[in-house]
């Protein structure tokens, strides 16, 4: 079963760790310095934000799957559509190793296909980068 995914960009993480925990009646399930994120199941999303930068905002939507196979289906799905597809394969990115795509819709809104496959102890274990790792050049995308 896929799992929808948002990830935003915040200005001031304690505040918005606060506001979104009461919103969502939970808590994060992981919480790093620069990092949040909510796997919750109903409804059935990963909602992750960050303060690594990038303009506060949606930074990108997704689909996270809990298989390979499907994660092949929405890749396939990419192709047959003639979407532009850029393929990351295996990636460490959000404290998580997982294998991934990006697609880009016509405005320019980034989707990231992807499915964890363990969890990491920093951001990117590729050497740390200022910025977030999170979104891809146009048109296509690279991360969590």
């Amino acid at each position: 079963m896929k799992r929808f995914h948002v990830h935003a960009h915040v200005e001031d993480l304690g505040k918005s760790v606060a506001f979104y925990s009461k919103l969502f009646a939970a808590e994060p399930t992981r919480i790093e310095v620069d990092y949040a994120k909510w796997m919750l199941d109903d409804p059935r999303i990963n909602f992750a934000i960050s303060s690594r930068g990038g303009a506060v905002g949606i930074d990108h939507l997704g689909f996270q799957t809990d298989d390979a196979s499907e994660l092949a289906e929405l890749k396939a799905r990419a192709k047959n559509a003639d979407m532009v597809l850029m393929d990351e394969g295996a990636t460490d990115c959000c404290y998580a190793r997982s294998e991934k795509h990006w697609i880009t819709d016509p405005q320019g809104i980034a989707w990231e296909h992807f499915h964890t496959l363990d969890s990491i102890p920093t951001f990117n274990l590729a050497a740390e980068k200022s910025s977030a790792c999170c979104v891809p050049t146009k048109p296509a995308a690279s991360c969590c």
